[in-house]
């Protein structure tokens, strides 16, 4: 499995230096987490010394070197999540993340099916397709999962066992998360790569709205055999709106007691100045692994999972 994952990042690096595409390495130890109220991320107290955090993606700091000029770059770095334990995840991880420079989220998830045909031909073999989100729901649920009332959203969570009033999912996006954790995902990729397009507005995260529907946003998210492997963005470049998500995202934070933690102003400092137009995805090394090589556990990918390491 050493030899597998030394050969994969290989084979990555190569494809990306065919494209033009510059490696860069950005901080693991960083002085603001993210908001997002799904993820959490680990302290580290020094002696004197301010609270600093574990990245749980190298977004920010990428962004800030594409502020200032970097062109296309892409990183394979670990990256830790804390309180995400399963099959399919270990608080530390190995993420590859890049950005494009006046790619639309169609040539993103191009490029992404062209390294996964380049890295794990097997995965890419069978009939890749697009969906929107509206239509993964329709088929799996039939439910329109921008029409459907929280009633139906929650009678259909109910159904596949999610208890009710038990705090697992209290608003919209929570149940929506749950369906998709639950049902849609895990039939999606099943005859090849299938890219789902068109989230909703409201997990936008760092991705522009869609200029087109505003109940959508420009993000992807790459599945093959049920299993996540990716998320992309068209980048939101501006400063303004990205303030007002972190801001919503802290409320939401507070409102669920969860810690809170002063906004990145180095990030928004550089969306002020000028992010270029791009799109940007980060792909989960391990699980692509795991889906190459057959495995059923994270662990069998990882020389030392988090108990043993």
């Amino acid at each position: 499995m050493l030899e597998r994952r030394a050969a994969l990042g290989a084979r990555i690096r190569a494809f990306f230096s065919a494209r033009g595409v510059l490696e860069v390495d950005t901080p693991f130890l960083v002085n603001h987490p993210v908001t997002d109220v799904h993820i959490h991320s680990a302290r580290v107290e020094f002696p004197g010394a301010p609270v600093h955090f574990l990245h749980t993606s190298p977004e920010y700091a990428m962004k800030r070197l594409l502020a200032c000029g970097s062109g296309d770059i892409f990183q394979i770095c670990h990256v830790v999540r804390a309180l995400e334990r399963s099959p399919l995840h270990n608080a530390e991880f190995t993420l590859l993340e890049w950005y494009r420079i006046g790619f639309s989220l169609g040539d993103l998830m191009a490029e992404v099916e062209a390294l996964v045909r380049a890295v794990a031909a097997r995965l890419a073999a069978g009939v890749t397709e697009r969906v929107t989100y509206r239509e993964a729901f329709r088929r799996a649920l039939a439910l329109d999962p921008f029409a459907a009332s929280d009633a139906e959203l929650a009678r259909a969570a109910e159904s596949l066992g999610l208890a009710h009033g038990g705090g697992a999912a209290d608003n919209r996006d929570d149940l929506l998360d749950f369906l998709m954790a639950a049902h849609v995902g895990p039939g999606l990729g099943r005859e090849g790569l299938t890219f789902v397009h068109g989230y909703p507005a409201s997990q936008a995260a760092l991705a522009r709205r869609d200029p087109d529907d505003a109940r959508a946003a420009e993000r992807f998210e790459l599945y093959r055999d049920g299993v996540e492997l990716a998320n992309g963005y068209h980048e939101l470049a501006s400063s303004s709106e990205q303030r007002e998500r972190f801001e919503a995202d802290i409320q939401e934070r507070q409102r669920r007691g969860l810690p809170t933690f002063p906004i990145d102003e180095y990030l928004l400092a550089a969306l002020a100045q000028g992010l270029p137009d791009c799109a940007g995805v980060a792909l989960g090394i391990d699980r692509l692994l795991m889906l190459a090589a057959g495995a059923a556990h994270i662990d069998e990918v990882m020389a030392f999972p988090t108990e043993r390491a």
